[in-house]
């Protein structure tokens, strides 16, 4: 039986499945994928757009499939794309129309179906709970509706993904298990009991949600529940409706990095509300930074007991100043013309603090000069392999001590997280800022190595700041936005609007990217505030669970806003839509100038 080995790059073995042509699991490399924004009815343009994917380097190619008529579309794209000679396998995207399902089976090498919408509730319109009785007739209703398809699946060697997503579970659930991963992971684990059952192992899973703790808990919770049931199906990582630009980035790496860095994942999609080749190559550097750590020299480390991978708990350190405690992570970063000001300076051998006070930053090897420094931070920096019981009771002595944990194993990630459970195995409540140093001229190439580095730690409870250091041709302001973005992506601190949105696809009614930038350029200075600007219903409401406003597509030219899940306002028209959601912030009282 597989199991996460917290210190050593270790692979998830799963099965070999294929999609046409192509592999997927088992020894074969991470494959990046995409899906399209086009009508899927307009044939020469998603054929355009889909031979452009595939020249980024896309291995495989999504379309959204509302109906019967989509369904014959994506055959046509098929056929036109095998005459131009692009043998790309294409994915047909079902999420309310199982009649779609089976109709795309025979066109294309995979079709993605949701469980949370397959098949209609019993209970619509009732919010009562569930009977046991009633619960198991659900279940018999989805697998009288499943199996048919699975029959199609195998007479046209059609492989599947069962696609959970957050923002979609299933009413029935919601009422059992609550919005919670418990209730992804068993809504996923129905479907593949069923594949199970009728021998159908042509399968790939993905739970996604635009929370990347949560995605990351839930694929772990998934993974470990899978191996208890002899299941070993590849699994597709994504965060949905990651955003655009420097946050879209920033948070598809922080999730999709973490569960790469344990091993886990066999296929990635970085959704960008931006035009889809542009997700490709995000996704390549990703999956290739993270390939790289294998084979590394072996970290010798116990797990601490202390540390659960399925529920976000921070690790609790003493108060030094503002470090520690029940103190949101600092920045510290070097001096530049900050948007976001960081909490500390780092300069020469010293860090200032805001008060121009300077502290003097010790390296392991001078740690009995602590105890006759009458400063109020002992900053020293350290490595793992520093750690000793010398050093490990000079911290516990001194209260004042904050570590900045540096790193130069091929695996550093591993090996900051080693630092943490020796640490918690110990008893030592230091707080500990994470630090990095990069040699990157490629801003792009910053955000994912670092997101990917920092984020599954952070994401865990380790680390009470982050100091991010590149030597290359970035500036300082620049480097001091991703250290940021960083810790919003890991959801430990908020110091900037949050823009939920969706990569837009065939359903969506109006030109995503420009509405994104319009709602961005009037909002952007309401920090803390969570805005989703979601392309169609499909997850939208869902989706946005935890953002406080919503801008969702409503049909050709028609806008519905959202507080939180509640509708507010319905099929509005597009041109005065924006205005509208700054008149609904006010009204609750959250605008200012």
């Amino acid at each position: 039986m597989w199991k996460l080995n917290q210190f050593n790059y270790n692979r998830r073995p799963s099965d070999e499945i294929r999609i046409g042509g192509l592999l997927l699991g088992g020894s074969n490399p991470v494959r990046v994928q995409s899906m399209a924004n086009t009508d899927t009815n307009d044939i020469d343009n998603s054929v355009a757009q889909c031979l452009r994917i595939v020249e980024a380097g896309g291995e495989l190619v999504r379309f959204t499939t509302q109906g019967i008529k989509e369904a014959e579309s994506i055959g046509k794209i098929h056929a036109s794309l095998r005459e131009k000679g692009c043998s790309v396998p294409l994915v047909a995207d079902i999420h309310f129309n199982a009649n779609a399902a089976d109709v795309a089976a025979t066109k294309v090498e995979k079709v993605r179906i949701n469980p949370g919408n397959y098949v209609g509730s019993i209970k619509i319109g009732d919010t009562s709970d569930y009977t046991p009785e009633e619960f198991e007739t659900e279940y018999q209703k989805i697998r009288a509706r499943f199996i048919p398809f699975l029959d199609i699946c195998k007479q046209n060697n059609t492989a599947i993904r069962i696609g959970v997503n957050h923002g979609s579970l299933s009413e029935r659930m919601m009422n059992k298990y609550g919005d919670t991963s418990r209730g992804m992971v068993e809504s996923c684990m129905e479907f593949l009991k069923i594949c199970n059952e009728q021998d159908f192992h042509n399968v790939v899973i993905s739970m996604k949600t635009s929370n990347t703790v949560m995605m990351v808990q839930t694929v772990r919770l998934l993974a470990e529940e899978m191996e208890k049931a002899d299941l070993h199906f590849p699994l597709h990582l994504g965060v949905t409706e990651a955003g655009d630009g420097e946050d879209g980035r920033i948070k598809s790496a922080v999730g999709i990095g973490a569960l790469l860095n344990d091993g886990i994942g066999d296929t990635i999609r970085v959704s960008l509300s931006e035009e889809p080749e542009a997700e490709i190559p995000v996704a390549k550097l990703l999956v290739e930074y993270v390939s790289s750590k294998k084979n590394h020299e072996v970290i010798n480390a116990i797990e601490s007991n202390q540390v659960s991978r399925f529920e976000y708990s921070r690790r609790k350190t003493r108060i030094v100043k503002n470090i520690g405690g029940e103190n949101v992570p600092v920045v510290i970063s070097k001096a530049g013309n900050h948007t976001i000001i960081p909490d500390y300076i780092l300069s020469g051998d010293f860090i200032q603090a805001p008060d121009h006070k300077q502290y003097p930053v010790y390296s392991a090897s001078e740690i009995e000069s602590i105890y006759m420094d009458p400063a109020e931070i002992i900053f020293i920096k350290m490595q793992f392999q520093d750690l000793n019981s010398k050093v490990i009771n000079a911290l516990k002595k001194n209260e004042k001590t904050v570590v900045l944990l540096e790193t130069n194993h091929q695996n550093g990630t591993a090996e900051q997280r080693a630092f943490f459970h020796t640490l918690l195995n110990e008893n030592c409540d230091a707080p500990v800022v994470l630090c990095r140093k990069y040699n990157e001229d490629s801003l792009q190439n910053l955000q994912i190595k670092s997101a990917a580095d920092f984020g599954v730690l952070f994401i865990d409870g380790m680390g009470d700041g982050i100091l991010l250091e590149n030597d290359g041709e970035i500036s300082a302001e620049s480097v001091n936005s991703v250290a940021f973005g960083i810790l919003q992506a890991s959801r430990v601190r908020v110091t900037k609007t949050e823009f939920i949105s969706c990569p837009g696809c065939g359903r969506t009614m109006f030109h995503l990217q420009s509405v994104i930038a319009k709602v961005k350029s009037r909002t952007s200075h309401l920090k803390g505030l969570k805005i989703g600007i979601m392309g169609c219903i499909v997850n939208g409401p869902g989706e946005m669970a935890d953002a406080d406003y919503g801008y969702v597509g409503a049909g050709r030219g028609k806008v519905s806003l959202y507080k939180k899940k509640v509708c507010i306002e319905k099929n509005i028209s597009e041109e005065n839509a924006v205005e509208k959601l700054i008149d609904l912030i006010k009204i609750n009282g959250d605008w200012h100038e």
